[in-house]
């Protein structure tokens, strides 16, 4: 493992000693001793920014006002869950365990994992309320397993210039997936009957396929699982009417979406198509709009409020997502948590988020300098209601996975978007009974 480096500005330093452990219920208890060396802290990724703010500012700062020393290790996103598991199997997995949300009910279902419920009880009433949005994406049965670090909102972010140029009001942006749809096919532009400017575009690789459906889905009122969560709910008129408008997109003489498969979700800024004038809309994490605005600042690019489906509330993926969970076996519970809600301490959150640059996981953060200073990142956090994250049940990455390679038949045209739903339900039916 690599340790954690020691170097932080004075200032920052001292700002966050001073919070360190005293707010959310973080001080160590009297008298705990750390048994068998330094705290251990796996994270997933590993983004320059996120790195330096841990080993530089985080860190030290838990360090100097806790006492107990931390190793850091940074695992990459593919890599996690297998490692994870390999160091379950050897007895080395670490104290602190960050993962997705999404893998957190598995890891409850196999025991690995502390139910965190007694520790959220001692926070301030006031930390609790603040953090609840967060907290709430975090629970697996009624219990809390993972402690949230940050927030995500799936928004369609929109080039003003290219607004106008169409004749629409950048103002008045639409408020329904239907005026969505007319005004992508105001905005695409074709050359030689091939799309040479997508009027909207949406992730549709392996990975971000189910996201990107999800938020069709919830906005049409349908939803992935029955409210008893013991069989799909992927065969109702609702999911249908949200695949058939997501495969609209590619399919047809007015389609508006000319990337496909593309994986351009890890692409430098500068080269996103929203920024780069290739897509006029483009649904992305809302927490990218000051990257993508200064990649591109002509583009005059905001961030569209969820839009609705006539008859529904607007609904869009997002909540919970990144988190911290304890290692059931861990002997160093206490430091565990105290590192934890070290993470989750205000300026610490905001910091955090914003190395990231994703949402915060306090509500508070929507009168922060990070937040408040950018119009259009106000407008995500405001938007966090519209939030709705996957299923926390047993074998959801399982399901999710399956289902995504249906929703790419579909999206390809090989199965009618139908009959692709009535095979994913039926796959996610065989996994809900195995796992039961």
């Amino acid at each position: 493992m690599r340790r954690a480096q020691r170097s932080m500005s004075a200032a920052l330093a001292g700002c966050l000693t001073a919070m360190a452990l005293s707010a959310c219920g973080g001080e160590p208890p009297s008298g705990t001793e750390t048994a068998g060396g330094p705290l251990t802290v796996w994270f997933p990724g590993n983004a320059e920014a996120e790195m330096k703010l841990v080993n530089e500012t985080i860190v030290p700062a838990f360090e100097k006002a806790g006492g107990t020393d931390v190793e850091i290790t940074y695992v990459d996103w593919d890599e996690m869950s297998p490692k994870l598991n390999a160091a379950f199997a050897a007895g080395t997995a670490p104290d602190v365990i960050g993962h997705g949300v999404a893998a957190t009910a598995d890891l409850a279902a196999n025991d690995r994992v502390e139910d965190l419920t007694p520790y959220v009880a001692k926070l301030p009433a006031s930390d609790r309320e603040d953090l609840k949005s967060a907290l709430d994406g975090g629970v697996v049965g009624g219990k809390q397993y993972i402690a949230p670090l940050i927030m995500t909102l799936r928004m369609l972010v929109y080039s003003g210039a290219d607004f106008k140029e169409a004749g629409l009001d950048p103002d008045a942006p639409p408020k329904t997936w239907a005026e969505v749809r007319a005004a992508a096919e105001k905005l695409t532009k074709r050359e030689g009957g091939k799309i040479s400017r997508a009027g909207l575009i949406m992730p549709s690789n392996p990975i971000s396929i189910q996201q990107s459906y999800a938020t069709l889905l919830w906005s049409h009122g349908g939803d992935f699982l029955t409210p008893d969560g013991k069989k799909s709910a992927l065969t109702s008129p609702e999911a249908v009417a949200a695949l058939e408008y997501m495969t609209g997109l590619y399919q047809g003489a007015q389609a508006v979406d000319n990337t496909l498969g593309t994986e351009w979700g890890g692409s430098p800024h500068a080269q996103q198509p929203i920024v780069t004038g290739e897509a006029s809309m483009q649904l992305s994490s809302s927490g990218d709009i000051k990257k993508y605005q200064d990649a591109g600042p002509d583009r005059d690019l905001r961030l569209m409020p969820p839009p609705a489906v006539e008859g529904h509330e607007a609904r869009s993926f997002g909540g919970a997502a990144n988190g911290l969970m304890i290692n059931k076996d861990s002997d160093q519970k206490d430091q565990a948590w105290a590192f934890i809600t070290h993470m989750l301490q205000p300026e610490t959150s905001v910091a955090y988020a914003e190395a990231l640059g994703v949402l915060p996981a306090r509500a508070s953060a929507v009168d922060s300098a990070y937040v408040s200073k950018n119009p259009e990142l106000k407008k995500a956090v405001e938007s966090l209601p519209a939030a709705k994250g996957n299923p926390n049940v047993v074998g959801w990455v399982q399901m999710r996975d399956a289902m995504g390679q249906s929703l790419e038949r579909a999206l390809h045209g090989k199965t009618p978007p139908a009959e692709a739903l009535k095979q994913a339900a039926a796959e996610m039916d065989k996994i809900i009974a195995s796992s039961s």
